[in-house]
């Protein structure tokens, strides 16, 4: 167990300076459980920081449940499920900073917060954790057609609106995009006294957890109209309409096919963007596919000390997930400074064919004697029915699992034990998606 380390004042300027063990970005559900585990793992010289006035993250406005089925063996919602892990870490006296802006992260583990109480602070870090979650995408990244009346949001800005702050954002609303918030807000909306005229959706699928398709649209009547898009946003002082029109294959909308739905608002769920602006000032690579940093199986990304996990590593669609994999982050920091941890002489890569969009981790690094299984998070690039996802390393298929139904919009967890990668041909893994005639 490393030593605990008190704040000190700088002798150079006004700002204090601090040394800490770890200090973790962000106190959503990712930041909680890597810090639970890296104190569980024997470090107590932790620091959270987090920009809001409370912990907890997004969950603290998502009153829905279906929370923690995988990690509590039970529903929860969204609060109930950020209070188990904000109880757990004040038991633990972790060092918890709220309203508390985090300004830049350095490659050499050095952070710049600041707030209201203290002022500037500079914390020097042994290790960093990056759990900044994620943001929506808004209409300027659509470059939606159209005028620029109120009453076009967020799908998460509105759920803030009603969950939150108690205000119905419009009565009459069209959603575009199927992600999960935008499934949610269809069926709040509903519940609130809204009608929800349509959920207009680009691709030939959806976007979202299938079981909010059919318990947020299904059992409400709410139209999903797949392969359309809104061209044109109506209005002037406030929206009136949305032009809709029909999309080919190459997602171009098809002229003659438009037509108007009357709404006084439009939600966007059209995508979650990783917040990682910190991330490139520290000097982090980044992934193409999911705009996170490109990680190790430890979630220690190219900047040696500096992990990634959560939202802010790639876009998860349950918070069990994002708990799990943030553990990872955290045991693995807490091990690193207890120097515990083995480097391989040679880093096994893990690479994927173009049925897969991408695979988190990128590369295995260390060799844990403690670690029976490895997670691989994966997603499809379409949907498909009755696969086989392979595990393969020098033309020899190592192992496989089979689903019913794969979709772009679920994560796949490949669990490879460590009998198989001790038996590897060589420092390889090649991971496919073989139909199950094929197979």
């Amino acid at each position: 167990m490393t030593e605990s380390r008190q704040a000190v004042t700088s002798t150079t300027d006004a700002m204090d300076r601090e040394e800490h063990d770890l200090v973790v970005v962000g106190g959503g559900p990712a930041g909680l459980a890597a810090a639970q585990a890296a104190y569980d793992e024997g470090v107590e010289d932790i620091v959270i920081l987090e920009r809001d006035f409370e912990l907890g993250g997004i969950l603290q406005q998502c009153i829905h449940n279906g929370f923690g089925i995988h990690y509590f063996d039970e529903e929860l919602t969204g609060p109930e499920y950020a209070q188990e892990f904000i109880e757990s870490v004040a038991e633990r006296g972790v060092d918890i900073r709220l309203e508390t802006m985090v300004l830049e992260v350095t490659h050499d583990r050095t952070v710049y917060a600041v707030n209201d109480e203290d002022g500037m602070t500079e914390l020097d870090a042994e290790k960093v954790i990056l759990a900044m979650g994620c943001r929506e995408r808004t209409r300027d990244a659509l470059d939606i057609p159209g005028s620029r009346p109120a009453g076009v949001y967020t799908a998460g800005t509105a759920q803030r609106f009603i969950n939150m702050e108690g205000k119905l954002p419009g009565e009459k609303a069209v959603i575009l995009g199927s992600g999960d918030i935008g499934l949610i807000m269809a069926r709040r909306m509903h519940l609130e006294g809204a009608d929800v005229e349509a959920v207009i959706e680009i691709m030939p699928y959806t976007g979202g957890l299938t079981r909010n398709v059919v318990q947020c649209l299904e059992d409400f009547d709410i139209p999903l109209r797949k392969q359309q898009t809104i061209t044109e946003i109506n209005g002037t002082d406030r929206v009136e309409s949305v032009t809709v029109q029909e999309v080919g294959d190459d997602f171009e909308p098809i002229p003659g096919t438009e037509y108007e739905i009357e709404c006084d608002t439009v939600l966007l769920s059209v995508g979650l963007i990783p917040e990682n602006e910190l991330s490139v000032d520290a000097g982090v690579d980044l992934h193409p596919v999911t705009g996170g940093p490109i990680v190790d199986e430890t979630r220690e990304t190219n900047v040696e000390d500096i992990y990634a996990c959560g939202n802010v590593l790639h876009v998860h669609d349950l918070v069990d997930w994002v708990t799990e994999e943030s553990m990872i982050a955290g045991r693995s920091a807490a091990r690193s400074l207890q120097n515990r941890v083995e480097t391989r002489d040679e880093p096994i890569i893990v690479e994927k064919t173009d049925k897969l969009s991408y695979v988190v981790p990128d590369r295995i690094s260390t060799v844990d004697p403690d670690r029976e299984e490895l997670p691989l998070y994966m997603r499809v690039h379409a949907p498909m029915e009755e696969v086989f996802v392979t595990l393969s390393s020098g033309g020899e298929q190592l192992a496989r699992d089979f689903h019913r139904r794969a979709e772009p919009g679920e994560m796949i967890t490949f669990n490879v034990d460590s009998e198989t990668l001790a038996a590897l041909p060589e420092p390889r893994l090649e991971l496919d998606v073989v139909p199950r005639e094929q197979a």
